[in-house]
């Protein structure tokens, strides 16, 4: 099989490289998926560039990068299914805590890490469903229904914030959302009943006028540290921050005493570790907004394989307007 592989951490030009690598058989409880594209996040470009705390070298000898994916089953293992073969699927945690990601023409994994696509959902989003998918579907529905909710997206021009507006939207929340200013068109778009200035000198108080005076039920962030003083001062009694980025802050002081005196839920958001039933609820909720035609997944630049290293600079560069994609047809 062809696949990008990095041998140690530096710049993506330097350390990428196209290799052919002997395919992997699937062992029990495997499958084997020919890729159409391999989604490219911005923890894919920490984790090559060596950016992650504490981590002075590669875990393995040679890691094909990335975690999402989406292809048609080619192989199965023992105890999986031969009907599975020639099955539509979209991969998560593909290089997570293994070396051989979804920058390749396949992957072999375990088999419930290969998840059915709907007919009506093409690959190019499927390779999208992975980390941001499951990271905004978790972090707007985790803490229960929303319906009738005031719901606060921090980041709301981002790739998961994107995806949680509309999510929000869907589940029957009133939606706020903060964004750049040359983003609120699309962040309407996407379904926010109100965008405000993520920068504005009075966050808090625009927060709260566009909902009447009253406190949001629930906040998803994607910068904890930066915002938490603004949360505190929103956020109702019995709230819930979903917080799954602090990037511009991360050693961030908890006020302790003014969450605990609203009795706030503060969860931090880790998809990789997402609990099994979690995972399995985040997943319902995608497919079904999905197959409702509720949820659309922008695509900004589909590159081939052999410009991996181009796509980690576009993603790294920031100030997308959606994902970044391999063919690796």
């Amino acid at each position: 099989m062809k696949a990008i592989t990095y041998s140690a951490f530096g710049p993506a030009e330097d350390v990428l490289k196209l290799e052919d690598l002997p395919p992997e058989a699937p062992q029990p409880g495997d499958v084997t998926v020919d890729l159409a594209y391999s989604g490219v996040n911005p923890s894919d470009i920490k984790a090559r560039a060596g950016a992650r705390p504490g981590v002075t070298k590669p875990p393995y000898p040679k890691i094909v990068p990335h975690s999402d994916g989406a292809g048609i089953i080619s192989a199965v293992g023992d105890g999986v299914p031969t009907m599975r073969i020639g099955q539509r699927v979209w991969v998560w945690n593909g290089q997570w805590q293994r070396p051989y990601g979804t920058a390749a023409t396949q992957i072999t994994l375990p088999a419930d890490q290969a998840v059915p696509l709907p007919c009506s959902v093409s690959f190019q989003t499927g390779a999208v469903l992975g980390i941001p998918g499951l990271t905004a579907s978790h972090a707007v529905f985790s803490g229960g229904e929303i319906s009738g909710q005031t719901v606060l997206i921090h980041g709301g021009a981002g790739t998961v914030g994107y995806l949680a507006v509309q999510l929000a939207k869907w589940g029957g929340a009133k939606v706020i959302s903060t964004a750049n200013p040359r983003d609120f068109a699309r962040v309407q778009a996407a379904g926010a009943d109100t965008v405000i200035d993520y920068a504005d000198a009075d966050l808090a108080e625009h927060i709260l006028d566009a909902n009447k005076g009253q406190p949001i039920d629930r906040i998803v962030d994607v910068e904890f540290g930066q915002n938490v003083e603004t949360n505190i001062a929103v956020i109702s009694e019995n709230g819930r921050i979903n917080a799954f980025g602090s990037a511009k802050d991360m050693t961030p002081t908890l006020p302790f005493y003014p969450l605990m005196f609203k009795a706030v839920t503060l969860e931090v958001i880790l998809i990789y570790l997402l609990p099994h039933k979690l995972r399995t609820a985040a997943i319902k909720q995608l497919h079904t907004a999905l197959t409702d035609d509720a949820l659309k997944c922008p695509i900004q630049d589909v590159l081939p394989l052999t410009d991996c290293a181009q796509a980690h600079d576009l993603v790294q560069a920031g100030q997308r307007s959606g994902a970044v994609l391999l063919e690796t047809r």
